[in-house]
């Protein structure tokens, strides 16, 4: 009688990389494709404008079926938002920085608050994508978009909680400052970049420009300290 050939057992963790590699095969490949239709969103924003924001659009750019904007997203306005979500300065490029700060116990510095204008201002300056953000933000009524402004509106709050107690017993009106400083940092990176032109004389597209622009919000904090006799 011939003898079955028995074959190794697999032992408990050869079959759990099996299976980890089935199982997370799709599951990359989900991934992959969402985050190629989250940087279709950004390269559509650029090319079209927000009103070329479709799901015919976004899908074409990133090489999927439309159907997939609803199947991972839930639809166009869920895609978008999650885009932006990834765009906006204080949720994306300075949110480590800003978590940092808002777990230290102490008062935000002049220093912290320079460094997190001077941050916004030069990335402003050099992404596009978030220049149409700020622009479609300022041009049209969208719930996506408020939505998300209010967040940022709530995390603005939580870092006034920690700068407001500085200026209690002061007349500097730190929150107008800082909302004149910071519109100041949209509208010369908007205009800058898509009008091309000077403003106030200063050309911003150049060094010497943007210099002078980053030289004032310095100033600009550091003379609201420099008020409070502590």
């Amino acid at each position: 009688m011939q003898k079955k050939e028995v074959k190794p057992k697999e032992n408990k963790e050869e079959s759990a990389k099996k299976a980890r590699k089935v199982s997370s095969g799709p599951i990359r490949d989900k991934s992959r494709t969402m985050n190629k239709m989250i940087a279709a969103v950004g390269k559509v924003l650029q090319k079209k404008g927000y009103t070329g924001l479709t799901a015919p659009n976004i899908a074409k750019v990133a090489g999927v079926d439309k159907k997939l904007v609803w199947t991972y997203f839930g639809g166009v306005d869920n895609l978008v938002e999650e885009y932006i979500n990834q765009k906006d300065f204080f949720r994306s490029t300075a949110n480590k920085d800003l978590q940092q700060l808002l777990q230290n116990p102490d008062k935000l510095t002049k220093d912290d608050i320079n460094d997190l204008l001077q941050n916004q201002f030069e990335t402003l300056l050099n992404d596009r994508s978030l220049q149409r953000i700020i622009h479609w933000e300022i041009g049209e009524h969208n719930e996506t978009l408020r939505k998300i402004a209010d967040a940022r509106e709530e995390l603005g709050e939580n870092l006034f909680a920690k700068v407001i107690p500085y200026f209690e017993h002061s007349s500097v009106d730190i929150r107008a400052r800082l909302a004149l400083v910071i519109s100041g940092i949209y509208y010369l990176s908007l205009h800058a970049k898509n009008n091309g032109s000077n403003f106030c004389g200063i050309d911003i597209n150049t060094e010497e420009g943007k210099a002078q622009i980053s030289n004032s919000i310095q100033e600009l904090i550091f003379d609201a300290y420099s008020k409070v006799n502590k």
